[in-house]
């Protein structure tokens, strides 16, 4: 089943929530979904314990160094879907993990320290790719971003990252409260109050379309390997 890890050495890009929205959308639609939750800060195994109505989603928190490949091979022969929160270091479990994915993805903040962030996990990407002899498919996916105009950072980083060739992913995550909200108060995107949380038909609408692009790369990717 798809392995899907969301990277970047820099703090505050956007990962947990990233890994969180995917995680929600696939488990609203029926799926199968073990988080692998490999980030010290521990964020999802905190919202995961804020509630019990995620039935479809598995936490796996007791993550090591050594015990990271056993823990990702196990939740991929159990449930549909695997998701990779990793810390934020370029250490031999990030490694790790991303040599097991089927795809990883780089959430990025439209800011040049983030671009940067990027840059270093793209190299380790291809490093580790050269050592599976195998192409890991990757995507920086752009987060927190404005629902009204691009800022003039982020057009910048994206220019930046078409010149280098570096994929990026079609839909980007608009800065929303629900996401904030499903962090302080557990649950599923689906489950908040919709009185209480502003834009959350556009907040689900957005997760929904950033999930269906992550689904388009697998297939692409999975079409590409049988080809091959």
């Amino acid at each position: 089943m798809p392995i899907i890890s969301f990277a970047n050495p820099k703090g505050g890009a956007g990962k947990t929530t990233s890994a969180l929205l995917l995680a929600n959308v696939l488990a609203s639609k029926g799926a199968g979904v073990t988080i692998v939750d490999a980030d010290p800060e521990k964020w999802i195994s905190g919202w995961a314990n804020l509630s019990d109505n995620i039935k479809k989603i598995e936490i796996r928190s007791d993550v090591t160094e050594d015990s990271i490949v056993d823990i990702i091979e196990d939740a991929a022969r159990k449930t549909q879907f695997v998701i990779v929160d990793l810390e934020g270091t370029a250490s031999l479990m990030v490694a790790n993990a991303i040599g097991m994915s089927d795809l990883v993805l780089i959430p990025t903040q439209g800011a040049s320290m983030d671009a940067r962030g990027a840059a270093k996990t793209i190299k380790l990407i291809k490093n580790q790719a050269r050592l599976a002899r195998r192409e890991i498919p990757h995507s920086v996916v752009f987060t927190r971003t404005s629902a009204a105009v691009a800022s003039r950072s982020l057009k910048n980083v994206r220019s930046q990252l078409e010149d280098a060739s570096i994929p990026v992913l079609k839909t980007s995550i608009v800065e929303r409260a629900a996401y904030r909200d499903l962090l302080d108060f557990g649950g599923l995107l689906e489950n908040l109050p919709s009185k209480d949380v502003s834009n959350l038909e556009k907040a689900i609408k957005n997760a929904s379309e950033f999930t269906r692009d992550i689904l388009e790369l697998l297939e692409i990717s999975s079409k590409k390997g049988r080809a091959a």
